[in-house]
């Protein structure tokens, strides 16, 4: 296992899990001395300064690793970082699969009517015409409009993230309100 950056914070500072939002996945890795791939659902790569301090963890556990960004670049089918303490190909063929997670307060305020993926799954979502229809599990990213993935029991509905079809986010009350069009399947 690879051994987590030294900085200026110990493992007991650890931050809470609600404090994370993923912010890429590891994909493979690149060379022999520990370059990681990284496919990164950030706009800007921004995040991703060298000195900041990120977390790894595996999918669908609260246990994550600190490290610390030595470098990073954009590449053609992502990115291409280096972690302190990752310096050879085995330790970092370990983190392949994993999420890289950003603490919230790195990262600026969403603009309006702008959310972070993570603050939407979870969400019941309200139709105004039809009634509950779920619980937002996942977001697909298409380019032009994300589109929200609503599941109840064996039902799933697709609903594009556009104001024709989403009214009102409503994160305090954990709702998304729609309002769909007649026949929308």
């Amino acid at each position: 296992m690879s051994k987590p950056a030294s900085s200026d914070t110990g493992p007991n500072d650890l931050p809470k899990p609600d404090d994370l939002l993923v912010m890429g996945k590891i994909t493979g890795v690149h060379g022999l001395d520990g370059k990681l791939k990284v496919w990164s659902f950030a706009e800007s790569l921004d995040v991703f300064v060298p000195g900041n301090r990120l977390f790894i963890r595996a999918e669908n556990t609260d246990a994550v690793i600190p490290y610390v960004i030595e470098k990073c670049s954009d590449r053609k089918k992502g990115l291409l970082m280096r972690l302190s303490g990752v310096d050879s190909r085995d330790l970092a063929d370990d983190l392949v699969g994993k999420e890289v997670l950003i603490h919230r307060q790195q990262l600026p305020e969403p603009e309006e009517d702008a959310w972070y993926w993570q603050d939407l799954f979870g969400l019941k979502v309200v139709d105004k015409n039809r009634g509950d229809l779920g619980i937002i599990e996942t977001i697909i990213p298409t380019g032009a409009h994300d589109v929200l993935v609503v599941k109840n029991r064996d039902k799933e509905v697709l609903i594009p993230m556009h104001r024709q079809f989403v009214t009102q986010v409503d994160l305090e009350n954990k709702t998304v309100t729609t309002c769909l069009p007649q026949g929308y399947e």
